[in-house]
């Protein structure tokens, strides 16, 4: 690859001086942490920044959500990069200066850090405008959703009409690897997320008299073992699935066998067919198992978030630009499949585009976990990689579908 073609490219040395920015910026957001559909102070804040930058501001996008829109030069081109904003309902327990000063709610995913980067990017950007074209910067409420979700409300709200655009990227940040490291898949990269609520009914009864009822606790606990069978003994081994119980609950007493039992579960996939297998699978397993109980059974199986998947140029050309910015060995590539499942994939069944993840500490509690935190030194890197990225892009002189492996 040619160096000095770049060299005009945002470094990492370029965002140091806004290191403390971005780190008050992030450390404000996580201690004033919003739930899904109740961002409104972090939007406020995000569109305010934008708006002192000299972005033209929309406000509301399918909700809380915040697009700054800027162009520079007379390139035709147009690209998006989203982040999400939203917290979770987690108890922190990290004893920072930082930590969340809402109870009962924290930033344990770190959107709040998402977040800082990009308006770290946004602020460089419109500092330096070093690209030709359009870029839209998507700040998305409500990612930890589940369903009726953020990007699913900005797209109704004609998100990529209203903003067109070429390609869009996103990114998240990864448990595991090394702070300032990148890892990126083409096709399949994350999954989809089904769940299934499960009731199943028996008659109830003294527990000094089994004989008399029918348990459903017994046969909930027989069920959760042949769930297990599932992926074990119907999915391709070469495939990838999952299915999780993640919630029983049934009875108050000891010396009383409850009417019901409840459970719920959490079902991963990366394959259309494999998708529909399990749900089927499931379904019959569940019926007839409870059935040969003595018992009845209600399913509530609901999809979730589609597959997430990558389109190879655009994949390939963030991954270019992560090579450039931090060098090739704290680039891993391929890496996935990863289990865990975005609402960006809505985007990318749009347009196309890349999700990629950032390493955010080899010794760091893993996501949704009380004792999680963002790592900072990933504001800088992230805002530089954004920066650069977009400056890439719009580069009039390359086209994503000619972009090879350097």
């Amino acid at each position: 690859m040619n160096g000095d073609r770049y060299a005009c490219y945002c470094k990492l040395g370029d965002l140091l001086g806004a290191g403390d920015f971005l780190r008050q910026t992030r450390h404000r957001l996580h201690q004033h942490p919003e739930l899904s559909f109740e961002e409104a102070a972090t939007s406020s804040l995000v569109a305010d920044k934008l708006g002192e930058w000299g972005y033209q501001v929309t406000r509301g996008v399918g909700g809380h959500g915040v697009v700054g829109t800027l162009k520079a030069g007379a390139g035709t081109r147009s690209v998006a990069v989203r982040a999400d904003m939203d917290a979770l309902p987690i108890s922190e327990e990290t004893g920072k200066p930082h930590a969340s000063q809402v109870a009962g709610v924290m930033h344990a995913c770190g959107h709040d850090g998402h977040t800082t980067m990009l308006l770290g990017a946004a602020q460089q950007l419109a500092r330096t405008r070093q690209f030709s074209g359009t870029v839209h910067l998507v700040f998305q409420p409500a990612e930890e959703a589940g369903k009726n979700s953020g990007a699913q409300r900005m797209l109704a709200d004609g998100l990529f009409e209203r903003f067109p655009c070429d390609a869009i990227f996103g990114l998240h940040n990864h448990p595991g690897y090394p702070a300032g490291s990148f890892m990126f898949g083409a096709g399949a990269f994350m999954s989809a997320s089904d769940t299934a609520r499960i009731v199943v009914h028996g008659r109830g009864g003294h527990a000094a008299r089994p004989h008399l009822a029918v348990d459903p606790v017994m046969i909930t606990g027989s069920l959760i073992m042949a769930l297990q069978t599932v992926v074990s003994r119907n999915i391709d081994p070469t495939q990838t699935a999952v299915v999780t119980i993640g919630t029983l609950h049934a009875g108050i007493a000891a010396n009383v066998i409850p009417e019901s039992a409840t459970l719920a579960l959490s079902i991963r996939s990366f394959d259309p067919a494999v998708r529909k297998l399990l749900e089927q699978r499931i379904k019959d397993l569940v019926t007839d198992h409870v059935r040969g109980y003595g018992g009845s059974v209600e399913i509530d199986y609901q999809r979730g978030y589609p597959v997430l998947v990558n389109s190879a140029a655009e994949t390939e050309l963030a991954r270019q630009v992560a090579e450039e910015l931090v060098g090739a060995d704290r680039v891993i590539a391929p890496f996935g499949p990863v289990t865990g499942s975005e609402d960006f994939a809505y985007y990318l069944q749009h347009k196309p585009g890349c999700f990629l993840r950032m390493g955010n500490g080899e010794n760091c509690p893993m996501l949704h976990n009380a004792s999680y935190d963002f790592d900072d030194r990933n504001l800088t890197v992230g805002a530089a990689y954004w920066t650069r990225l977009v400056e890439r892009y719009l580069d009039q002189t390359e086209a994503p579908s000619s972009i090879s492996a350097s």
